[in-house]
């Protein structure tokens, strides 16, 4: 579920040589299945232990991981990386955001899918997201954006080239184009 370099693990028993005897780790997602899903890593002293806690043994010490947190945390990385400026730990969930979806969930759900854990956090660094509006009977996926992404004049080559190019990429005999919901939409606001 959870991989934790050898440099993190060495990095968290010193940490926990510092706590009370039996402190182990806690790793969890606040807002699980959320787009304000957020991961975290705190001490777990022994009396913290739930019942219904996951227990993941490591080098020196064990993490806890909450029975709500455990399916958002599937392939989860922690890693402790020093460069110039310094010592940063790193803790990548992918699919905190979203529960992952198995090969056989519907082509929604499988988009849906990687536009949380994939697209959207791409698009965040600019303030911006996109949601699938529907999937049209020529597997066309209809997409809206949101955020800082409503007015840019990036938006047509986003599109195209980076969201388009990556759905075809991965679901190839199932999706035929990608469009913003304004270029579906036939009507008086339409451009069209």
């Amino acid at each position: 579920m959870i991989t934790i370099s050898e440099t993190a693990q060495a990095h968290f028993v010193k940490l926990l040589s510092d706590q009370p005897e039996g402190t182990h780790i806690r790793v969890f997602v606040i807002s699980p299945g959320t787009a304000q899903a957020e991961c975290g890593v705190s001490y777990c002293p022994p009396d913290a232990v739930e019942a219904d806690d996951t227990e993941f043994e490591f080098n020196g010490f064990n993490a806890m991981v909450d029975e709500k947190s455990a399916p958002f945390l599937e392939e989860a990385t922690i890693d402790f990386v020093t460069d110039q400026l310094g010592s940063q730990l790193t803790l990548k969930a992918p699919n905190a955001k979203m529960r992952k979806v198995s090969d056989d969930a519907s082509l929604s759900e499988r988009i849906e899918y990687v536009i949380q854990s994939e697209i959207n956090p791409q698009l965040a660094s600019h303030g911006g997201n996109i949601m699938l509006v529907e999937i049209t009977e020529e597997g066309i996926a209809v997409l809206q954006f949101g955020g800082g992404c409503n007015g840019c004049s990036m938006v047509d080559v986003t599109l195209k080239d980076g969201i388009e190019k990556q759905l075809l990429e991965m679901f190839p005999s199932e999706l035929t184009g990608v469009k913003d919901v304004t270029e579906h939409q036939h009507g008086e606001h339409s451009y069209q």
